[in-house]
């Protein structure tokens, strides 16, 4: 049996989410279970370069994982033809350069979102890509959660009739930092520094409604930066001058609205730190990260309002769990292969730097909205329809006029 070693330029792996999920949870699991097999039999397997600003960090992990390659100079790695595929994992503020030095060089390209900081370069960047012939893919993690890929299932199968509405609610209680550490970096809550909750999580909601529901055509939010003051890692206060709530009304083809809050600054009374509803005509859902119950139209009970009575019904009972039915593996591991073989096989692969760019876009709209107080309406391509009377390369962490809301 044959096989091919791909070699992986990862940069930033010494972050949180480049190196827990991306390092050890993908690229070196693929390694060790030996690849990923292709349709014809054959293997494709993988080989890391560690690229990061400090190199005594970069060696420990090397050293730790069993990995040969790390380096400092990214521009040698880019020109090095060994290395066929350029990761990144980085902050967003130095995101958008490297994905330039990348398509210069003709790598394949898979990244992390946002693909850049206003939606105008992240179009730039997935026009470039697309005209120099480089094969992209943006990472949709949240797709392949068990929860959501039951879902999936769910729609395909015909369920809900005609989707009415999806309310998701997202976030959990990130303590300020004083009285004890807070479990988020501090950068999250600083805008100068890329933060705040609209970048962070609208992304994601952009390619779960788009791929599971339908386009967003507008977007009314609400950004709030309900706790201003925070304490960072060294213990040292600071003002926090990025939102940490967001709450979003998002009109889709078809009719549909869906409604998400996001939140840094809500305790969690529900199954999981994440979960959507959605109605149909013929039956509703209830979903997690894991979790889905179900309630079809011929099971549904009849509510009758009377405030007078307490109502002793258990409402929870109405809903039924879907089964598993499969194994399900991580989110991004498997992503990973599959872009893996879209890479080898030169297939078509429909989440790349365009569907990023879309994400960046929502944000975009949704920070628009918070400021200017009114729905903003989205155009493919990039465009939004305040583009006459606000310039479009306004930055994402350009927030001068937000409001602070003090708790």
């Amino acid at each position: 049996m044959t096989s091919r070693t791909i070699g992986i330029i990862m940069n930033g792996v010494s972050g949180r989410m480049g190196y827990r999920q991306h390092l050890v949870r993908s690229i070196l699991a693929i390694r060790d279970q030996g690849g990923v097999e292709l349709p014809d039999g054959s293997r494709v397997t993988v080989r890391p370069l560690l690229v990061g600003r400090n190199e005594q960090k970069l060696a420990e992990l090397a050293a730790k994982h069993g990995i040969e390659d790390f380096t400092t100079d990214l521009d040698a790695a880019l020109a090095d033809p060994q290395w066929e595929i350029y990761a990144d994992f980085l902050v967003t503020k130095a995101r958008a350069s490297a994905l330039r030095k990348a398509i210069a060089a003709g790598k394949t390209i898979y990244t992390e979102k946002p693909t850049a900081e206003t939606a105008e370069e992240a179009f730039e960047l997935a026009r470039l890509a697309a005209s120099a012939g480089v094969r992209t893919g943006v990472v949709h993690d949240k797709l392949y959660l068990p929860g959501l890929q039951k879902l999936r299932r769910l729609i395909d199968s015909g369920f809900f009739g005609r989707i009415l509405s999806v309310r998701g609610e997202f976030g959990y209680w990130v303590f300020e930092g004083d009285w004890q550490p807070a479990q988020r970096p501090s950068w999250n809550y600083r805008t100068e520094d890329g933060g705040g909750i609209i970048v962070d999580m609208f992304p994601h909601w952009n390619y779960v409604i788009e791929n599971l529901f339908g386009p967003v055509r507008s977007v009314y939010a609400q950004a709030s930066v309900h706790i201003p003051r925070r304490w960072d890692e060294q213990g040292a206060p600071y003002e926090a001058t990025a939102e940490d709530a967001a709450y979003g009304i998002f009109e889709l083809d078809g009719g549909i609205v869906a409604q998400i809050n996001s939140s840094w600054t809500v305790r969690v009374d529900r199954n999981e730190l994440v979960e959507f509803q959605v109605d149909g005509t013929h039956g509703s859902a209830v979903v997690g990260l894991f979790g889905c119950r179900i309630q079809p139209r011929n099971a549904t009970p009849k509510p009758v309002w009377n405030p007078d009575l307490a109502d002793d019904h258990d409402y929870d009972a109405d809903w039924v769990d879907v089964p598993t039915n499969e194994v399900f593996q991580n989110g991004f591991k498997q992503q990973w292969e599959e872009f893996l073989v879209s890479h080898v096989l030169d297939t078509p692969y429909e989440f790349d730097l365009a569907a990023g760019a879309r994400g960046v876009q929502l944000a975009e709209a949704g920070l628009r909205s918070s400021r200017e107080g009114r729905k903003v309406a989205l155009e493919p391509g990039g465009a939004l329809d305040s583009l006459d009377s606000v310039d479009s390369r306004e930055s994402l962490d350009t927030l001068e006029s937000l409001d602070v809301v003090e708790s």
